[in-house]
């Protein structure tokens, strides 16, 4: 019986590690859009102006 709950858990951590190699391969082929200044317009109340 214990062989079996170290099959589970090897076949647990493979498939973690496959998935997550096939999450990456997908997200590194998406295009970002690049942000414009209206983005950042929020953190610009944030700048403290030097006197």
């Amino acid at each position: 019986m214990n062989i079996w709950i170290v099959v589970v858990i090897i076949t647990l951590v493979l498939g973690l590690i496959i998935g997550n190699i096939l999450l990456l391969k997908q997200s590194a082929n998406q295009k970002l859009s690049k942000p414009s200044k209206d983005n950042n317009k929020s953190y610009d109340r944030f700048e403290d102006e030097d006197d």
